[in-house]
């Protein structure tokens, strides 16, 4: 594996969830008896641990023959320019200069990335948007697989 990376849920997002649900069992303590607010409690709890592993899953990985985003993958021969995002281009390409048919694996939590573009003339998504924490290693282990690709 060149690069792996897991966009898990920053810990301040679990600090205020858990703030939340403690939130919730404290106003549905003192209106209901207190076995009905910590089972109201529990439920809420697994659902926001269900919520935030689920979004956290998508891995982003390099390995030899391909990049992976997701569930979304293709082989590195058929990847093009890839460039890594600050935090502004990001929003930009997101936003103002982002193409409908592009493919986006984006975490509002994560302000960099990377931008693929796509090099295979029969796929319809011209690029890739994939957060990243670090966006020059991922961009770096892209390039160095395209050239082993291409050398070998």
């Amino acid at each position: 594996m060149d690069y792996a990376e897991r966009l898990t849920v920053p810990l301040r997002w679990w600090a205020q969830g858990t703030m939340f649900v403690a939130t919730l069992w404290l106003a549905v303590l003192a209106a209901t008896p207190e076995v009905f607010a910590w089972s109201v409690t529990a439920v809420a709890m697994a659902v926001l641990v269900a919520l935030f592993v689920g979004y956290g899953r998508p891995r982003v990985s390099v390995d030899g023959t391909t990049f992976r985003a997701g569930r979304a993958h293709i082989p590195l021969h058929l990847v093009g320019a890839v460039t890594a995002l600050d935090a502004d281009g990001l929003r930009r390409q997101a936003g103002v200069e982002a193409d409908a048919r592009a493919y986006l694996l984006l975490r509002p939590y994560l302000k960099r990335g990377v931008r693929v573009d796509i090099a295979d003339p029969a796929d319809p998504t011209p690029y890739w948007l994939v957060s990243s924490r670090r966006p020059d290693a991922l961009a770096s282990a892209l390039e160095a697989g395209r050239a082993h690709r291409a050398a070998g």
